[in-house]
């Protein structure tokens, strides 16, 4: 009988073999494998969602948070979308073999760039299933073979997921072993996926920054991490109050267990008095929990029935995850800057104004993935931005930054055509 750690290496080895034929697979396979992976996730509808109430019931049962649960927990509303973004990927023009940057040189060589796979792409993540779906569908449309590690809160889901996936590709023509899914949650396997450097040609992890640490720290291959997002939205003196506190709200409400919710409202001191009493009523509509700095809460400590905690220095740079948001009070846009610099984790941030400048030097000044003028960052997802899914936000700057769609897991080659030419 295999040990878990042989049974890794086979898949590992053949998820290699499946990548050099997975490199010039034709878009009309792809695509029909996309399509029957959102089909089957529909017709396999009860079977799926069965196999999530299992982990959701036991997850429940063993204390998860409940920010953790919402991201655990299917129905089949998500279920739905996430088959629509699915066939998003589908229609997205294939990004392998994409010729680019081609020119002629003074010695008549032509020169370019083509798009090519990656290779064997590793994903470790934690709780959300649809990741298996979403990290599957890219790979595919990308060319790129897949090994697929969830957490063991969800491996009834992930189980479920990714046989559906892996019959549908099949069913399609994608090469046996393209779609591979690490059903052991023995923690030590993880380890030993991390030294597969020469098998996987990149990592991403997906999860709390305990995971993401961990990986980055003793993964042999390229990682590209991000996820955790402590995001701020700055309400500049000129703003529109209320296309201001709709943003809030938005950003904050809609779904508040996510990376990319608001966590610190940024106020100028300007509109403080005018805009906090209002969105602090609607906020508290949702029953947000407002950690106030001292004049934030001086403006609304008179308003009954708001959730008001005085903010500690711990609430500045904490990604809450749940209906908690921080609010400071700033005096100009220099100060808010230099706030979002110093507890800002690079992921999203918003300014609120009418100003020209102001909005400007926010874009140029704010160092972060995705930085927005009037609007919510709850944008920053891959099917938000045109993208079809994404395998996860990035907030380095190497490889790739912000939502990592199908382009971003591809490389390219030089290719070069001549007529004789020898070098001199």
């Amino acid at each position: 009988m295999k040990s878990a750690i042989e049974e890794l290496e086979g898949k590992a080895r053949a998820a290699k073999a499946a990548s050099r034929r997975m490199a010039y697979l034709s878009a009309e396979v792809k695509n029909k494998a996309l399509h029957n992976i959102s089909d089957d996730l529909l017709a396999k509808k009860d079977e799926i969602l069965a196999a999530n109430q299992l982990d959701y019931h036991e997850s429940h049962v063993s204390g998860m948070s409940p920010a953790m649960l919402d991201r655990l927990m299917l129905s089949p509303e998500r279920l739905e979308a996430i088959a629509q973004d699915v066939l998003a990927v589908a229609a997205l023009p294939d990004p392998v073999g994409e010729v680019f940057d081609m020119r002629t040189l003074p010695n008549g060589l032509q020169i370019g760039r083509k798009r090519v796979p990656l290779g064997v792409i590793g994903a470790i993540y934690e709780s959300r299933p649809n990741v298996t779906i979403d990290i599957s569908a890219l790979c595919l449309k990308s060319g790129n073979a897949i090994i697929l590690r969830g957490g063991k809160e969800a491996i009834h889901s992930n189980s479920a997921l990714a046989g559906v996936v892996q019959e549908a590709a099949t069913r399609a023509g994608v090469p046996d072993g393209a779609v591979q899914f690490v059903e052991n949650t023995d923690r030590a396997l993880v380890n030993h996926l991390l030294k597969m450097g020469d098998i996987i040609a990149l990592l991403i992890p997906r999860g709390g920054a305990g995971l993401i640490k961990f990986v980055t720290e003793n993964a042999t291959m390229p990682v590209v991490s991000g996820g955790v997002g402590v995001c701020h939205t700055y309400v500049d003196r000129s703003a529109d109050v209320a296309k201001a506190v709709a943003i809030a709200v938005n950003a904050k409400v809609q779904r508040p267990t996510v990376c990319n919710a608001l966590d610190t409202l940024l106020v100028h001191v300007d509109v403080a008095e005018r805009y906090l009493p209002l969105v602090a009523a609607e906020w508290a509509k949702a029953g947000v929990e407002m950690h106030c700095d001292e004049r934030a809460l001086s403006i609304l400590k008179s308003y009954p029935s708001l959730k008001l905690v005085a903010a500690t220095d711990k609430d500045w740079g904490k990604e809450f995850l749940s209906l908690v948001a921080a609010i400071k009070v700033v005096n100009s846009l220099d100060e808010a800057l230099e706030h979002i610099e110093g507890y800002g984790s690079g992921h999203s941030e918003a300014i609120l104004t009418e100003e020209y400048q102001a909005a400007m030097r926010f874009l140029n000044e704010v160092d972060a993935a995705c930085v927005y003028v009037n609007a919510s960052t709850r944008f920053t997802d891959g099917g938000q931005f045109g993208l079809g899914a994404e395998v996860g936000i990035s907030t380095q700057k190497f490889h790739a930054r912000g939502p990592l769609g199908v382009k971003e897991l591809t490389s390219y080659k030089w290719i070069i055509f001549g007529s004789g030419q020898v070098r001199p």
